[in-house]
């Protein structure tokens, strides 16, 4: 087994990180060290500072992104990290390397009016349409990752107390509180579709495809994808989308960023800080209609009768 490989296996076994997270890691590794096999002709444990700072450069060249580079210098630092502790290195070489500054993109979200839109796409004749109706008001109740909603099995989610459990990034469990209307589109799916979806009664998964098998990322994919078609949506609508618009629209209505952080899962708020930027122009106007003197119609009547 490589030292890459040992690595990997320790962010899955002892630090629990996502799979995902996980092959991110391996494709900037294994890049880097195809970089250090071919340029240099030296083994990983040999590297130091220069050779880093030439596949940056060299990553840069390639028209690379600064949040590519940045994710592989943080893939490469956790590496070297690792095998110093393991005792292979005593000495660091990604120490005194920054990684490029970037800018962090606000997340795209439709406004209410977009999302009733959305949620009210599915023809909720059809068992597929039911399905998708669950699904959508469930996220959009819930602020779940795409990820995590699609992992939810049978009994994840108790419509009769209202809430939801789910595993998120670190396999973190938390409970979310979930809302009547996507309890009563959840007690309808499992009622009629899913009955008429699965196809081996032993299926767990919650959320199922035609098949019969659980959904994946890729599904849900498509099927927001194929409804902001439908809705005539210009916005780009990611699977993601819903899970912004919950957090927006529940800071605009007055919730505090300490819950919403909870709520969303994030282990630092700074993270869940970038919706306050989002959600400034409900402030604006909220301040607009509730301050006495922010320019209202009774003292624009006052600056005409003068």
């Amino acid at each position: 087994m490589t030292w890459i490989d040992e690595f990997l296996a320790y962010l899955s076994c002892e630090r629990g990180l996502a799979q995902n997270t996980i092959e991110s890691y391996a494709r900037d590794l294994h890049q880097f060290e195809a970089f250090v096999n071919d340029t240099y002709g030296v083994q990983l444990e040999d590297v130091d500072e220069d050779i880093i700072l030439a596949h940056m450069k060299t990553m840069r060249d390639q028209g690379k992104a600064n949040s590519s580079i940045s994710r592989a210098v943080s893939s490469i630092r956790g590496f070297y990290g690792f095998i110093r502790h393991e005792g292979l290195m005593e000495d660091d070489p990604t120490a005194s390397i920054a990684s490029p500054k970037q800018k962090k993109p606000l997340p795209q979200v439709l406004n209410q009016e977009e999302v009733t839109t959305l949620l009210e796409a599915p023809a909720t004749h059809t068992p597929p349409g039911i399905r998708d109706k669950a699904m959508l008001e469930t996220m959009y109740a819930t602020g779940m990752r795409v990820s995590e909603l699609v992992s939810l099995d049978l009994g994840d989610i108790d419509t009769y107390m209202g809430y939801a459990k789910c595993v998120g990034k670190g396999s973190k469990e938390r409970i979310i509180p979930m809302g009547s209307v996507a309890c009563l589109w959840v007690e309808t799916y499992l009622r009629s579709s899913r009955r008429q979806l699965v196809r081996d009664r032993r299926e767990k998964a919650l959320f199922v495809n035609c098949r019969g098998k659980r959904l994946t990322r890729q599904g849900f994919w498509k099927i927001i994808k194929g409804y902001a078609t439908k809705c005539n949506i210009s916005k780009d609508v990611t699977p993601h989308i819903l899970r912004h618009c919950f957090a927006t629209h529940l800071l605009e209505n007055g919730a505090d960023l300490r819950s919403v952080q909870e709520l969303l899962g994030h282990s630092d708020i700074a993270t869940t800080e970038i919706y306050t930027h989002l959600s400034k122009g409900k402030l604006k106007e909220i301040y607009d209609k509730t301050h006495p003197r922010a320019g209202g119609e009774g003292e624009i009547g006052q600056r005409e009768s003068l």
